[in-house]
């Protein structure tokens, strides 16, 4: 809920602090920020322009396919890494539904979260992920609606990383956790369905981003699989950016010249890095 992370949140106007009262937030200088009855606070500056936000139909997808396991080795290696700081406050910066954020409060039973992402749809199922967790929609490139120090931990799961504002709400000691796909993630799919494929330096384009801000800490791998019907598949292909690239009656013809069900490689890269001063 949004009033276990209030105290950590601040305007987006003019960066002063954000209290709670009577459904909305507030600062000292007026401004006001309503929270939607699903329980998420918009926090985007009037000229910002949700433009690449999650549409309703991807989150539904993604919302579906995560409660359905296809990545549960994922987050349950996630939940133990960050878990095993030991954080009060963890930041989900590209929160999509929260998902990912609720297995880390699972088993942080000390830690609140916030979720933050650009899409309001995406803010409404993460508002419910979990008792601890509050949500907001802000952008990921512009500068957080956080205070300097704010969170122990920062997770970056699928999502655009913005190094500095990273570097800026962690505290002096705090980790960022990061998950990217592995040029192996889905191969037996790319070609039969036309799906993007993941760039093989994507992991040392990341670290180079992130340098000057942060050192590597530890890398770990995680190669398992799932088992798809071809309604998961197409599932799975409108959750994420290829959903943007790939027609649904084209890839519905694709998936008839496939067997059923089908079985995809899983390949994720956690990564976890330590704030540079």
């Amino acid at each position: 809920m949004l009033a276990d992370v209030v105290r950590y949140l601040v305007c987006p106007v003019c960066g002063a602090d954000l209290e709670l009262a009577d459904r909305r937030l507030a600062c000292p200088g007026g401004h006001t920020f309503d929270i939607a009855r699903q329980g998420y606070a918009n926090l985007l500056p009037g000229n910002a322009r949700p433009g690449t936000a999650d549409t309703p139909e991807m989150v539904r997808a993604r919302d579906e396919f995560l409660t359905a396991g296809h990545f549960a080795a994922l987050a349950d290696r996630l939940a133990c890494s960050v878990s095993a700081a030991d954080p009060a406050f963890v930041l989900d910066a590209g929160a999509g539904t929260g998902h990912y954020l609720g297995r880390i409060l699972d088993r942080s039973p000390d830690a609140v979260g916030l979720a933050l992402d650009i899409s309001k749809h995406a803010a409404r199922r993460a508002a419910k992920a979990h008792p601890r967790c509050g949500a907001v929609v802000a952008d990921l490139w512009r500068p957080f609606p956080l205070r300097d120090g704010a969170a122990d931990t920062v997770v970056n799961v699928f999502a655009p990383r913005n190094a500095t504002e990273f570097h800026r709400v962690l505290r002096d000691d705090g980790l960022l956790f990061t998950v990217t796909p592995s040029p192996r993630h889905l191969g037996t799919l790319v070609e039969p369905l036309g799906l993007l494929s993941i760039d093989k330096d994507k992991t040392e384009r990341m670290d180079a981003a992130l340098s000057g801000y942060f050192k590597l800490d530890s890398r770990q791998e995680l190669e398992t699989e799932t088992v798809l019907t071809h309604g998961e598949a197409i599932t799975l292909v409108g959750m994420g950016p290829s959903a943007h690239h790939v027609p649904p009656e084209r890839l519905r013809e694709r998936l008839e010249r496939l067997p059923e069900p089908l079985r995809a490689p899983l390949s994720f890269v956690l990564s976890t890095y330590r704030r540079l001063e």
